[in-house]
């Protein structure tokens, strides 16, 4: 069965903030597809966003990936293996430019991505940036929050509910750029006809819930439709913080029309 891709991506600024630090980027020739959320002052966060994504594109333009080229978690499938090398690279690169530019020093940035290849995603994150699958009408979460708050949600010291308000939402405890030692959560799964994957910020998270989510991708007229619909409802919610999303379908037979030139870089909008 021969599986092709269909992608959209959008950034959008918000309501309140002066700047965007998120970014996204995507290569459907390569299949690879990065959004990030970046953090700090002087514009550092915009700085970090942008490395980590152009950093990850680049190690897969670059290479021909193969088994003996990695040598990083050498029991997870190759997919995983050179999805985490990809991340570790991003993760130097930008402890290596605040080390050269110290009005930078203590940026980071969040980041989800994504790898196809022979029919399997495998995806990787770090920070409070989301995957999620859609498939056959229901909404899956892929990944897991490194953040205070659903910490205090996973060891049952507060709700969901109690998470969404807090004022404590901001406090990522993962996050690129931070540490030498950041590594990402790894996963791996078959893709199948129909799949949608969607990898968003935290800008659409705080004022769009999975149920929405759902019903967004469920009524979709189409890809772009959706994207641009989980921007709105991100900004009509408040638009406290930019708000990025980048959407893959996976489709059995040729290539879809009109699907773009394959390669894709979302500069942040100011």
């Amino acid at each position: 069965m021969s599986l092709t891709l269909e992608v959209v991506g959008r950034t959008d600024v918000g309501r309140v903030r002066p700047s965007n630090e998120d970014h996204f980027g995507y290569d459907e020739g390569i299949g690879v597809f990065v959004v990030c959320d970046g953090m700090g002052g002087h514009a550092a966060g915009e700085i970090a966003s942008h490395i980590a994504v152009d950093s990850v594109l680049g190690f897969f333009r670059e290479r021909k990936p193969s088994v003996d080229d990695s040598i990083y978690l050498q029991d997870a499938p190759l997919g995983a293996r050179l999805l985490a090398e990809a991340v570790k690279k991003a993760n130097d690169a930008i402890l290596a430019y605040a080390d050269e530019h110290k009005n930078t020093s203590g940026m980071g940035t969040t980041l989800v991505a994504a790898r196809f290849a022979d029919g399997v995603f495998s995806i990787a994150n770090v920070g409070d940036s989301r995957i999620y699958l859609f498939r056959e009408g229901q909404l899956l979460q892929l990944t897991e929050d490194h953040s205070l708050v659903m910490e205090q949600v996973r060891r049952g010291m507060i709700t969901m509910e109690q998470a969404r308000h807090s004022s404590a939402q901001n406090i990522i405890t993962r996050a690129l750029g931070t540490d030498e030692s950041t590594l990402p959560d790894l996963g791996e799964f078959p893709a199948q006809d129909g799949d949608i994957l969607l990898l968003t910020t935290d800008g659409v998270l705080r004022h769009v819930d999975d149920t929405e989510i759902r019903n967004i991708l469920l009524d979709l007229p189409s890809l772009q439709a959706a994207c641009d619909t989980l921007i709105d409802a991100a900004n009509e919610g408040g638009g406290e913080d930019n708000s990025t999303c980048v959407l893959i379908r996976i489709r059995n037979g040729a290539a879809v029309p009109d699907a773009g030139n394959g390669a894709n870089v979302g500069a942040s909008k100011v």
